[in-house]
């Protein structure tokens, strides 16, 4: 059997004995190159400077390409920081908007009640007995009967009797009274009668409830024409209501009976007056 020669040693490859001969050729060549292009650039400067153009043409798009990668890589870091500072700037714009519009909405809420309060305050200072001005928490504007509820009951003089005013005119009148609250019978009521007037000859009439948000003008005589635009006011009669407080305006012709529209409008206020009877009961 013959044994293995004992020069060879163990653990030392072809690939690296290759690698090892090709680093050296490299190494060779590239010392050899640059001896040249040295001797080149001093015996022959115009030949080199030719060369050297003619390689910075072929490696100038590489390096460009290049400078792009990097720039491009650079900038990465740059663009991701951007996108979530922008992402979170339009979140906090978001957050404000939405807390601007809250605010705008109160604001114009408040508005909406110090046009109220300002309409109540002329009319109060028009009317002589004034027992207080509450606010209206509820009012049924969507089913047969027609009621409100002040805040204000017994315990604040409210009584039974007692009209309702609003900015725009008659609201109605109480009804019921507890210790801090009262029930008032709208206008519109079909249980709610008042008397009224037309303003422009003094036709007596009478303003009864629909239930469905409108009145009925009727006039007491009959063949009269009623025109739409024909406003119509309280008259003393029956001495509940003070006489000229609008109550209502004509919205179709009609003779002896018209469709009207009240002037006040129980669910859009948040504040009504409520006033002594114009002839108040005797006390028995």
């Amino acid at each position: 059997m013959a044994t293995p020669s004992r020069d060879r040693r163990t653990g030392f490859s072809r690939r690296r004995q290759y690698g090892a001969f090709v680093g050296y050729v490299l190494a060779v060549a590239g010392a050899v190159v640059g001896a040249l292009l040295l001797a080149l650039s001093h015996f022959d400067p115009p030949a080199f400077a030719a060369l050297r153009m003619g390689a910075a043409s072929v490696t100038a798009p590489v390096s460009a390409g290049a400078d792009t990668a990097i720039g491009w890589a650079a900038n990465v870091p740059t663009a991701i920081g951007d996108h979530f500072a922008v992402k979170a700037e339009n979140e906090a714009l978001k957050a404000e908007i939405a807390r601007n519009r809250a605010l705008l909405t109160r604001a114009r809420a408040i508005v909406q009640d110090n046009r109220h309060l300002h309409a109540l305050l002329a009319v109060r200072e028009r009317t002589a007995d004034v027992v207080l001005t509450a606010r209206l928490v509820s009012s049924t504007a969507s089913s047969g009967r027609r009621f409100a509820l002040l805040n204000a009951g017994r315990w604040q003089g409210v009584r039974p009797g007692m009209p309702v005013l609003g900015p725009d005119g008659l609201i109605g009148r109480v009804i019921e009274t507890g210790p801090a609250v009262a029930r008032v019978l709208l206008l519109t009521d079909t249980e709610s009668l008042v008397p009224v007037r037309r303003t422009r000859d003094g036709l007596p009439a009478i303003a009864a409830g629909r239930g469905d948000g409108e009145l009925d003008i009727r006039a007491v005589s009959t063949g009269v024409s009623l025109a739409p635009g024909d406003v119509f006011v309280t008259t003393s009669t029956g001495g509940i209501y003070a006489p000229g407080i609008p109550v209502a305006r004509v919205d179709r012709r009609g003779v002896d009976t018209a469709m009207a529209r009240p002037f006040a409008q129980p669910d859009a206020l948040d504040f009504a007056l409520v006033v002594t009877p114009f002839m108040p009961v005797p006390a028995r």
